[in-house]
């Protein structure tokens, strides 16, 4: 075969670290940027404000669902098809990309059709009712973005693919190029024809779009495991492994929607309550701002995201080729890093909060904007070194073929904890408990990944002994 990949198995880790994980990192910095670029004209626009702020995080979670979908299909194919590399398996490396074509295409449309039929529900499921003015600007850009739902889905899912097959910089510049369009159609769209939000949404989805054909034009090109006809269909055990490889990267997408439906809901019901925030003029403004806290938050994780999840091709390979002491020194270096990125995260919401509200407008906000602003960051996002080292740990396991692992302590911080605290600290601190969730749930997640970090040692240790013995 004239292209292959055996340098994952010889190239120097850090080589390898910088050559897959920066274009991921970038490619899923560039994803997040849809939504926070939309909010960052939407709150600078004087006609939309603090209601369009908050109609953006109403709807942010509906493309989060998406993306859930869509990295299940992506990052587990990813995941599988590099031990199959590793294994050199080609045929069951193309079922893998075939079988991931079909099921984001069919997921897609399905999702599409969900929520423009239950489009009213879902706005009232995620806060959108607290005003009048909220729930129109909701509805307006839950539409559009709706009818994006298969591009999107799409351009997220192949992009992974696209890593396996070898070629990180192309899946890098096929986000970037999207992200260009949708960065230079926004403040058109917003401030010179005024379209408000369905212009913040209009220029969403056509980026989308480019970046989607983008990825279409690589899969019917691929180096590697380009599919055939007949591998463009169900093939049940390559899906059964694919999703299962691919449920840690669903589970911390999900349960983010299921965090925010629930802390949506709680800023709604003890924003109602609270002396300042009560009063009809204030009332979105809670769910404005931790909206803009957790994107924030999203960018820092993306960046962490990408870093694990551009290693995933490296261990896969490598644990599939059985070289265990190279994935154990990546995954020393990776959680290493990881905490370094979490620290300068911390560093900007602890010392930098008025300045990171700036960005989104607040000038043109109330004190008490400014005030709970500052606030959010600095408790929301005070453990944020920890969110960062537990993610870096489930996604190394999930690459290393640790499918139920990875899956359960990512069902622990993000459904257990995350769902969990959201729901039951404001009940003794009101909307503080809001904040307090986070880092509440990481300092606990941190404590069961620590085992679990331990024995990924302990094994990799024995696996080497093994093979040397």
């Amino acid at each position: 075969m004239e292209h292959t990949n055996q340098f994952l198995g010889t190239e120097p880790v850090s080589k390898l670290m910088k050559q897959y994980a920066i274009p991921c990192i970038i490619s899923l910095l560039v994803g997040a940027l849809y939504n926070i670029v939309d909010q960052i004209f939407i709150a600078n626009a004087s006609y939309l404000g603090s209601y369009g702020n908050a109609a953006n995080t109403v709807v942010f979670p509906l493309t989060v669902v998406a993306l859930a979908i869509a990295v299940m299909v992506g990052d587990g194919c990813c995941a599988y098809v590099s031990i199959c590399l590793g294994k050199g398996d080609i045929p069951a490396a193309k079922r893998s990309v075939g079988s991931a074509v079909v099921m984001c295409l069919e997921s897609s449309f399905l999702l599409t059709a969900v929520y423009l039929i239950f489009q009213d529900p879902i706005i009232a499921m995620f806060g959108g009712t607290v005003n009048q003015e909220t729930y129109e600007y909701s509805r307006e850009y839950f539409f559009y973005i709706s009818l994006g739902i298969p591009f999107y889905m799409f351009g997220q899912a192949m992009n992974p693919i696209i890593r396996a097959d070898g070629d990180p910089k192309f899946a890098m510049a096929s986000t970037l190029a999207g992200a260009a369009a949708n960065i230079i159609l926004d403040p058109v769209f917003i401030f010179i024809f005024r379209w408000g939000m369905m212009g913040a949404a209009v220029a969403t989805v056509i980026g989308q779009i480019l970046t989607a054909a983008l990825a279409l034009w690589y899969v019917l090109r691929m180096k590697l495991i380009k599919p055939g006809i007949r591998d463009l269909h169900f093939h049940r055990s390559v899906w059964a492994k694919t999703l299962l490889l691919g449920m840690t990267s669903f589970l911390s997408q999900i349960s983010l929607v299921a965090a925010m439906a629930a802390i949506n809901n709680m800023l709604r019901k003890y924003g109602a309550v609270d002396p300042i925030f009560g009063q009809a003029q204030y009332a979105q403004i809670p769910m404005a701002v931790v909206g803009i806290v957790m994107k924030f938050f999203q960018i820092i994780i993306s960046a962490v995201v990408g870093m694990a999840a551009g290693c995933i091709p490296i261990v896969g390979f490598n644990m599939g080729a059985e070289k265990y002491l190279r994935v154990k020194e990546l995954f020393t270096k990776l959680l290493i890093a990881e905490a370094v990125l979490g620290a300068f995260g911390f560093v900007l919401a602890e010392f930098f909060p008025g300045q990171l509200m700036a960005i989104f407008g607040s000038a043109n906000e109330s004190a008490h904007y400014t005030a709970f602003a500052v606030k959010a960051f600095r408790v929301y996002l005070c453990m944020i070194i920890l969110a960062c080292v537990n993610k870096a740990c489930f996604i190394f396991l999930q690459a290393m073929g640790k499918a139920v692992a990875s899956t359960i302590l990512s069902l622990i911080r993000e459904v257990v904890f995350g769902v969990g605290f959201a729901l039951v600290l404001p009940r003794f601190f009101g909307l503080d408990g809001v904040l307090l969730s986070m880092p509440v749930s990481d300092v606990l997640t941190f404590l069961v990944a620590l085992v679990l970090i331990w024995r990924t040692y302990a094994q990799l240790n024995g696996y080497s002994r093994h093979l040397s013995a």
